[in-house]
């Protein structure tokens, strides 16, 4: 019993008061039925649990699946039948040993944020969603406000501490980085999640120091307004900075988001939200963030009906601005997709974005599509060639999003959002055998962080997540020799 080990984890099994709360994660739709469900959630606090956790675990050939945060989009974790999963949330120290920053996996991002800039002034290029874990966060390559400007948050880690599994069933401790299991190091800066092992520390020797302030400002656009050939003016507008003006280095302390949401209720709107800094930390020239805002002017639908200036520009402290960015992400049921752009919109993509956009079926309410800025400092090839996340060309970054309350709704949801995905990437811009999904001269595929189990209809299903040239075949050797017996899976893992 797990309960008898020196360094004991608190176990929760079926029966314990916390027990269907636990067994999910913030997307409601997982586990799909009981008998899918994990037979225990253990909590571990440190390695030593974790470790003495796992041991067990396969030892009793349990299938192990391991949360932090919760926030997997898909089945991944929560659909156990009779396995184990290994909670980690507790186990959330943010720290500086040895001249290195240390982050455990349950850290939440707005604790990370919070300890790294009160007691370092340094901070993490990572999600605006404070209540993520850093667990899976940064082991699939961790995006965010300050990517453009430094990287991914993976491109930062110098090392990481992990549990993997031998041949024998014998849990080994590990500590990796460029010298020490380099391939395995590499794989876990992008592909680290449920793949090769239990992640139990992240180790960061250099970090970005955190800005002081932020400049924000947010357009916004009317519906009512908003015919089929402006949607397609804006969104090439959008596109065209990115794929031009976007790329000097100058501007990438510039992050934008498009938030695209459906027409749907009388006096529905969307709009354009911007943040920026400049490298020094401040925002104290904000001629950038103009020249870009000022690119939409013409979008005001009646400027002579208002005095109103069509923007205004804030400056807030960074970390305010920071934690007030989003909230759980969760806590119903959920669809999520995503697609990298290398290029502008097409006229094509922009018709089938007005048109699932303004369908006037129910199937529209709580769909969402976000159009991020990409690019930048992410882009610099030789992190293509130290890490796991291959997409280093693209401008933009696309997540679909779709939130509902009931299991009565999940088929039509679920078709809405996955027919709309199709209609985007499915015509002459897409080469035949991709058809339905972002590969081919003007995409990157798609980020594993927002898995999305439809890809698996697929055979390139790997190449449009690792993309078109050997990081696949990398990872699957790096599988075979470092997780033989194929103990960390779901059904989009690597594999060997």
């Amino acid at each position: 019993m797990l309960s008898n080990l020196p360094d004991a984890p608190a176990v929760i099994e079926r029966g314990d008061p916390r027990f269907e709360t636990l067994k999910r994660g913030h997307n409601l739709r997982f586990p799909a039925t009981g008998a899918e469900a994990a037979s225990r959630i253990v909590i571990c606090s440190n390695e030593d649990e974790i470790a003495a956790a796992l041991q067990h675990i396969v030892a009793s050939g349990l299938r192990p699946t391991v949360r932090s945060g919760g926030h997997c989009y898909e089945d991944f974790v929560a659909n156990n039948p009779g396995g184990a999963i290994l909670d980690l949330s507790t186990f959330n120290l943010v720290d500086r040993h040895d001249g290195a920053f240390r982050i455990a996996p349950g850290a939440l991002l707005g604790d990370v944020y919070q300890t790294l800039f009160k007691r370092y002034a340094v901070t993490l290029p990572a999600g605006t969603c404070y209540m993520v874990g850093a667990g899976g966060h940064i082991s699939g390559g961790g995006y965010g406000l300050l990517s453009r400007l430094h990287g991914l948050t993976s491109d930062w880690l110098s090392a990481i501490d992990i549990l993997t599994v031998d041949a024998h069933g014998r849990v080994l401790p590990r500590h990796v980085d460029a010298q020490h299991d380099p391939d395995l190091f590499r794989a876990c800066r992008g592909a680290g999640g449920g793949n090769f092992g239990v992640i139990t520390r992240f180790h960061f020797d250099h970090l970005p120091p955190a800005p002081r302030e932020v400049a924000e400002a947010s357009l916004w656009f009317s519906w009512s307004s908003m015919t089929e050939e402006r949607l397609i003016k804006l969104l090439t507008t959008y596109g065209d900075y990115w794929n031009t003006r976007g790329r000097d280095p100058e501007t990438w302390g510039l992050f934008a988001i498009l938030f695209l949401v459906p027409d749907d209720h009388a006096g529905a709107r969307f709009g354009i939200h911007t943040q920026f800094v400049q490298s020094d930390g401040t925002a104290s020239d904000l001629s950038i963030q103009r020249e870009f805002l000022d690119r939409f002017s013409g979008f005001n639908p009646d400027p002579a009906s208002t005095t109103a200036p069509a923007y205004k520009i804030e400056r807030r402290p960074w970390l305010n601005a920071t934690l007030a960015g989003g909230g759980s992400g969760g806590g119903s049921r959920a669809k999520y997709k995503s697609a990298y752009m290398k290029q502008n919109f097409t006229a094509a993509e922009c018709k089938a974005i007005y048109r699932y956009l303004t369908n006037s079926g129910n199937q529209t309410q709580g769909t969402y599509l976000s159009i991020d800025s990409y690019g930048g400092a992410i882009n610099r090839p030789e992190r293509g060639r130290d890490t796991a996340i291959a997409q280093r060309s693209s401008i933009m970054k696309l997540q679909w999003q779709c939130y509902w309350r009931t299991q009565e709704e999940d088929a039509a949801r679920l078709k809405f959002t996955d027919d709309f995905f199709t209609a985007v990437y499915t015509g002459p811009h897409i080469p035949p055998e991709y058809q339905g999904t972002p590969l081919g001269e003007n995409f990157e595929g798609c980020y594993m962080n927002y898995a999305d189990s439809d890809m698996l209809r697929y055979s390139h299903w790997p190449q449009l997540f690792y993309g078109t040239g050997t990081l696949y075949p990398f990872l699957q050797s790096v599988k075979q020799r470092y997780d033989p017996h194929n103990i960390f899976h779901s059904s989009m893992s690597i594999r060997a």
